[in-house]
């Protein structure tokens, strides 16, 4: 017989079953096959295909593959709904989303066992974590609800939101999508992932018990095609993305000059960055967990570990250890730390990249485990001996694969951490404060946890830079995604303006090349950038008759000339204002945790400057940027580019590093298409038709630019409360939450 004292000894454990005879007997109710919900109730089922428990390979239900024509029915019918959403009461909308909150509150128990049959994850992780964030986000939202029209005065609902989330996280994506639309107005059409449909389609059905307005929420099952009639129907106002980046570059092609709203939340490589002074065992264990949490299916998985040379060899030696005790299984038992991967055709995927990696060089560790004889497992694998040029190291595994490297200092660990498209999230483990918060800004991720891993929370947003794609999940920012400027919607057509006849194209190459060499100007404090700005003000008041002598030459009246040059010096006096101003936040997060939000530049902006108001609308857009710490390649309006050229000589006495504003005149469309596909280049701010807008955005989806278009429109560059506030601040910023843990 086994004592207790041995037990203690060995710490082993023993099986745990849960049982899933309640989601058997919902699906059992509904006859196992579910057709769409739109307008607040059921379709007919049709082309139905079937979703598999992972664990082993047998099917739970068939769903309908969403067609064309169901999804014009579930856009419809979310158009239909908006009018009457969008006029409810912040109160009445927060009451439904309180109502949300609590009916899958109730439901906790039912949503998690789906989950775990349906994804595969443990029902530990479903239970403990993913149900529980779905509640969270819902109570958040209804709050914003109330507020959005304080705190949001000059922004409306976009109107109809597509939403497309993965199997990753198929509840808790759920949240994190509507949950903010409809606090902000909006209605909605969700397709979830054909792999993991059914918590959606118990949401649906929640739905109805708690009355919610019809057509309010409408979810349309089904594979790409069904995503991709979604992302291209005329009718709905902004997409909403969760998954891979190569889809994430499908959708922005598909969308480009539609002047659909879009937010990408794509892949991720993040660096777990280990310090010599770290508390090695604590790190371990975060570093398993966040590897091979939801089977290292998890676009912020840390999947490249950066550990000091110091400690490398211990460091590696308790993770195998820490490796082998994991207990890799049926996901319906509690004792179970690592579930399914979701289907075999990803372990058949995750093989052949480890296979690969073997073949440049590296060297594979499998956990000492034995697997079960069925369903989709992997084991827990370590690569070692593997350099940053390596497959394993670039490319997203999405598996519980950690590849491990060493470093020197900290300025290497930054190089390696940043040597990568991506840019979702990253680890710093160090007890020495000074270091830890002097790394966080260095790392080009749009979140960085201190001393901790996967710390999520409605209040807090999450999302990433460069191909990690852009917008945020959480927080305020996320829900101010799901706004547009009221102003907007009055916008008219420009006219065309006949191009003028420049042959000669300048050297972007060049420009480009300088903006990214002047480093040290995003990390300038605010108080720096906001008196250069006011030198550009003042420079150009010094020579105020010149410049209006400038524009007279260019066509404009001496009347017209005179207002442009005032508009001008107080466009730079207010964005002067707004440098130091434009601050970040603190984020209220119901855990012992400080989550700092800082705003950070984009990087890189090439700008194409509008024809009308050569000075006044150039400026308007060079100011917002300058302000947030970007460098700039500015083209200045084709048809009148001196007075730009005349501005020149103000930037080169205002005290601007060089490089921080580079002014590239010639064919502003060829200019800015050879900006559009250059990978040096952040953001494209560009000023045109709707055609060559469009086509600016289908140029830059290879490193996924942040692209900001007139789409044909014309702006009022004299309009104040439109353009002196935060509208272009914001296309200017990236904003970075840092999580520090704190107490004992």
């Amino acid at each position: 017989m086994t004592e207790i004292t041995d037990i203690m000894m060995t710490m082993e454990y023993g099986p745990a079953p849960d049982n899933a005879d309640a989601a058997f007997a919902w699906l059992d109710a509904h006859g196992r096959t579910f057709g769409h919900f739109i307008s607040g109730a059921w379709t007919q089922p049709a082309h139905l295909f079937a979703t598999h428990n992972p664990a082993t390979g047998e099917p739970l239900a068939e769903v309908s593959a969403g067609t064309p024509e169901d999804v014009d029915a579930a856009v419809a019918a979310a158009r239909a709904a908006f009018p009457a959403w969008a006029a409810l009461s912040g109160y009445k909308r927060a009451r439904y989303l309180r109502a949300l909150a609590k009916a899958v509150g109730k439901k906790a128990r039912l949503f998690a066992l789906l989950e775990t049959l349906d994804n595969g994850r443990p029902i530990t992780e479903s239970l403990g974590g993913e149900i529980p964030s779905v509640v969270r986000y819902f109570d958040y939202f209804a709050g914003w609800a109330q507020l959005v029209g304080h705190a949001f005065p000059d922004r409306v609902a976009y109107g109809v939101c597509g939403q497309i989330i993965p199997w990753n996280f198929p509840t808790s994506m759920l949240a994190w999508k509507i949950a903010p639309a409809l606090a902000a107005g909006n209605t909605v059409v969700l397709k979830p992932a054909e792999l993991t449909p059914l918590t959606a389609l118990l949401f649906a059905e929640i739905c109805t018990e708690i009355g919610l307005p019809k057509g309010v929420i409408n979810i349309v099952t089904g594979a790409g095609e069904t995503g991709a009639a979604l992302v291209a129907h005329d009718d709905v106002d902004k997409i909403a993305f969760t998954g891979s980046t190569e889809v994430g570059r499908d959708i922005r092609a598909r969308t480009a000059g539609s002047g659909k709203g879009l937010s990408l939340e794509l892949g991720g490589k993040s660096a777990f960055i280990v310090f010599e002074d770290a508390d090695i065992d604590s790190a371990v264990d975060t570093l398993v967990e966040s590897i091979f949490f939801d089977q290292g299916q998890i676009c912020s998985a840390s999947s490249r570990l950066l550990v000091h040379e110091a400690i490398a060899n211990d460091f590696l030696a308790r993770l195998k250890r820490r490796m082998n005790g994991l207990r890799v299984g049926d996901p319906m038992d509690a004792s179970t730390d690592i579930g399914a991967m979701i289907a075999p055709s990803e372990v058949d995927r995750v093989s052949a990249m480890l296979d690969q990696g073997e073949a440049e060089g590296g060297r594979r560790y499998e956990a000492e485990i034995v697997l079960p004889n069925r369903g989709a497992f992997f084991k827990p694998t370590l690569v070692t001996d593997v350099a940053p040029t390596h497959t394993l190291v670039r490319e997203e595994i999405f598996g519980p694969v950690l590849v491990a490297m060493s470093f020197r200092t900290p300025d290497e660990a930054v190089a390696l951490a940043n040597n990568t498209r991506y840019g979702l999230a990253a680890n710093v483990w160090s007890e020495n404060v000074n270091l830890v918060l002097d790394m966080a800004p260095k790392l080009k991720a749009g979140v960085v946890w201190i001393n901790g891993s996967n710390m999520f929370d409605a209040a807090a947003g999450f999302g990433g830079y460069r191909e990690s794609g852009f917008g945020r999940d959480g927080g305020r920012e996320c829900l101010g995604g799901y706004l547009k400027p009221a102003f907007e919607q009055k916008l008219e057509k420009a006219p065309a303006v006949p191009a003028a006849p420049i042959s000669s194209s300048g050297d972007v190459v060049k420009a480009v090349a300088a903006a990214r060499k002047v480093s040290g100007w995003a990390g300038t404090s605010g108080a720096a950038r906001a008196a250069s700005l006011y030198r550009l003000g003042e420079g150009l008041e010094q020579r105020r008759a010149e410049f209006i002598g400038r524009l007279v030459s260019c066509g404009a009246s001496p009347s017209e000339a005179e207002r442009e040059v005032e508009a001008t010096i107080e466009r730079l006096f207010a964005f002067a204002g707004w440098a130091d101003k434009n601050e970040g936040v603190v984020h209220d997060v119901p855990r012992r945790a400080t989550v700092m939000a800082i705003n950070e530049p984009i990087g890189v902006i090439g700008i194409a400057a509008p024809d009308e108001a050569p000075l006044l609308g150039a400026v308007s857009l060079l100011a917002p940027a300058i302000a947030r710490g970007n460098t700039i390649v500015l083209i200045p309006s084709e048809s009148n580019p001196a007075p730009m050229a005349d501005f020149a000589q103000i930037v080169e006495t205002a005290g601007l590093p060089g490089g921080v504003v580079n002014i590239v005149a010639g064919d502003s469309v060829a200019l800015s298409e050879k900006l559009a596909r250059h990978d040096g280049v952040d953001g494209l701010w560009f000023c045109g038709s709707a055609e060559a807008g469009a086509e600016m955005e289908r140029l830059s989806i290879h490193n996924l630019k942040q692209v900001w278009t007139t789409r044909g429109l014309r702006f009022d560059w004299f309009d104040k409360p439109a353009l002196e506030g935060d509208y272009f601040l914001l296309k200017a910023t990236q904003v970075k939450n840092i999580w520090i843990p704190y107490g004992a």
